[in-house]
């Protein structure tokens, strides 16, 4: 692929990436309050249905990273988890009980099908002195699209409703699998690379490690709706707990370029490192939050978190996957982390539910810990 049609591609996933999270994130800031309120779920409910998302979304992207590699085909895992995420938000309209999300919950996140594939494709264009470059860009993008939803969500909250804003949410999505549909071409790929199958029983020590400690990490990053809902308990209003949100996201929008620009510069671990200790510090706020004020700092230290975090880990496991399996390995990685992220929301809600509010972030930090000293054993990619 010619460097105009590199650069051309990146822009195009940029893009559809802003308007997916443009949409997605006019529902993003008041889901738990629709789940809870709306719909009278509890929060061991609102756990187990964040966590089976996180679920899904684990094994739609394990199953489209193998028969991406499979067939050697990216773009059309890519448009069709666009169009999903659309037909979800609909689904979510007509919902009038929380037991109608379900099915409409495991469509949105199944759309995530595209995210192998995409990540994938990212990294066999790019080199190593801008590969975290390049996904910093998609993740910037991706927060900036949040951004701009949750300020429509905002302004529009009151005036359409949940069914009609919700409705509202599905165009942009719609739009984004548009553009890869008639923009993004196909890359040229060897028929004869098609395989049976990866063994993800003989990944390398390295790269099982890397498994491992992120699949601890997964366990400890309960969902964003409990920081939603302990900010409203600490008494914000319903009406500004979008705005808290939006903080939260304009700060990830604004560190995740810089953090993948780093990670080109310091290496990838010294990142990954930092991104884990902004969680500890992001529990220790909540646990020892008293005032609004504190709640404020630790949505904008969630955002920086995930400004490091999410550009980064992608970046490391993109290079130490083997290059014919490049989107199976992704797509396992991501399998294993999102189906442990099930369990953590919903171990999270009990602990809630049972214990006290600072229990489960208390957990979380044990937890981050592990996955900290875990990764000294790590070795990075020789660039």
């Amino acid at each position: 692929m010619a460097g105009n049609e590199k650069r051309k591609t990146i822009r195009i996933f940029a893009l559809a990436s802003f308007l997916n999270d443009f949409g997605s994130d006019m529902i993003y800031p008041v889901w738990p309050l629709f789940v809870t309120t709306v719909l009278h779920a509890n929060m061991s409910v609102l756990g187990f249905i964040d966590g089976l998302g996180d679920a899904i979304v684990s094994v739609s992207q394990a199953l489209s990273g193998y028969f991406s590699d499979r067939l050697r085909r990216r773009k059309i895992f890519i448009w069709v988890g666009y169009l999903f995420g659309s037909f979800s938000r609909i689904g979510y309209a007509l919902s009038t009980t929380w037991q109608h999300l379900i099915p409409f919950r495991v469509l949105d996140r199944s759309g995530k099908i595209r995210s192998a594939p995409r990540d994938a494709l990212v990294a066999e264009i790019s080199t190593d002195a801008d590969r975290g470059r390049n996904f910093g860009v998609l993740r910037t993008m991706d927060h900036l699209g949040a951004v701009m939803g949750i300020l429509a969500c905002i302004l529009l909250i009151d005036h359409l409703g949940y069914q009609k804003l919700f409705l509202l949410a599905a165009l942009p999505t719609l739009l984004g699998a548009l553009l890869i549909f008639i923009f993004i071409a196909e890359p040229k790929s060897d028929r004869r690379r098609v395989f049976k199958g990866y063994d993800f029983r003989h990944l390398d020590n390295n790269l099982r490690l890397l498994f491992s400690l992120s699949a601890i990490f997964s366990l400890a990053s309960f969902s964003y709706s409990f920081l939603l809902i302990f900010a409203k308990e600490l008494g914000f209003r319903t009406a500004f707990v979008p705005v808290l949100y939006l903080i939260y996201t304009i700060f990830a929008s604004a560190t995740s370029l810089p953090f993948g620009k780093l990670a080109d510069r310091v290496g990838r671990k010294n990142v990954l490192w930092l991104a884990y200790l902004l969680w500890i510090f992001v529990c220790v706020i909540f646990i020892a939050a008293k005032t609004k004020w504190i709640i404020l700092a630790g949505f904008v230290l969630y955002g920086v978190h995930k400004g490091a975090f999410e550009p980064v880990s992608k970046t490391m496991i993109a290079e130490l996957a083997p290059e014919k399996f490049k989107a199976s390995v992704i797509g396992g990685y991501q399998m294993v982390t999102g189906l442990c992220a099930l369990p953590a929301s919903v171990i999270a809600g009990f602990l809630w539910d049972n214990f006290g509010k600072p229990v489960p972030f208390a957990a979380s930090m044990a937890m981050t810990f592990v996955s900290i000293g875990l990764l000294f054993f790590v070795k990075e990619k020789k660039r």
